[in-house]
């Protein structure tokens, strides 16, 4: 028998219609920060950098094809992966139905990573995807855009990562946090593990999305955002946050890639 409190419908009815307030005040408090993110200053990019894609080798500038918007999602795939990182993955998974719909709205969606762009064709073809994917290997995009770092950042000087700094490896006695480097057998090692590297190679790549704008052929960069800020993106946890038992994650992450789940 569930431990779960039983009530009326009419118990239910009262419980639902207070808690109804409150996502409507969420709601208008979401809306507001909307608004405060489309406020922000936009920052002119003199930087060049290049991509590689499935159409060659392209500036920043082309990624917006004609569009006046670009966002972008910094998944996680570095030269040294095998694979993607499954959190990532699972996120891209929500892109395929709707990275059209933002096209025709004036925004492109584009995935970036700093492997090979025959990795990420193959790991593409793998996943039956089709948003568009580009290679950012061999440039600095995803350094200065902080989610991609140097062995030599993560090991004596430590990184900055949403918008803070972490203590580098050297300096770290007991290790903890939701970067730390857990071990073979934790969260980060086992995910390590799946992308055919150890976890500090893999925490040299952290995920993130990055918005841009262009006006009159001048590229901007307008907003940027890490860690939980990207929730809002994963969409199985919109879906999880209305369901009976929420996350449910007290065992820790369960998610896999698609293709990797018991059939």
């Amino acid at each position: 028998m569930t431990a779960h409190r039983i009530g009326t419908r009419q118990e239910w009815l009262v419980a639902r219609l207070a808690l109804l307030e409150a996502e409507k005040e969420l709601t208008r408090k979401s809306d507001e920060l909307a608004l405060r993110r489309q406020a922000l200053p936009w920052v002119r990019l003199d930087k060049t950098y290049e991509f590689d894609t499935d159409e060659g080798r392209v500036a920043l500038a082309d990624l917006f094809q004609g569009r006046s918007q670009l966002l972008i999602y910094h998944l996680m795939f570095g030269p040294d992966y095998s694979a993607a990182c499954p959190s990532c993955s699972a996120i891209a998974d929500g892109f395929e139905g709707v990275w059209i719909h933002l096209a025709h709205h004036d925004v492109m969606l584009w995935a970036v990573s700093r492997a090979p762009l025959a990795k990420l064709r193959a790991y593409k073809a793998r996943m039956g995807w089709t948003f568009p994917w580009a290679s950012s290997h061999g440039s600095e995009f995803n350094f200065d855009y902080g989610v991609g770092f140097t062995e030599a950042q993560q090991r004596e000087e430590g990184i900055e990562y949403n918008y803070r700094r972490e203590a580098a490896l050297r300096q770290r006695g007991a290790v903890r946090g939701p970067s730390a480097l857990a071990g073979a057998s934790g969260p980060v090692g086992c995910f390590a593990a799946t992308c055919g590297t150890d976890a500090a190679t893999y925490l040299r790549e952290r995920p993130g999305m990055s918005a841009f704008a262009m006006e009159n052929g001048i590229v901007y960069h307008t907003y940027s955002a890490y860690g939980r800020g990207l929730d809002a993106l994963w969409g199985m946890y919109a879906w999880l946050d209305r369901a009976p038992r929420g996350r449910n994650e007290a065992q820790g992450p369960w998610w896999r890639r698609h293709d990797e789940y018991a059939r």
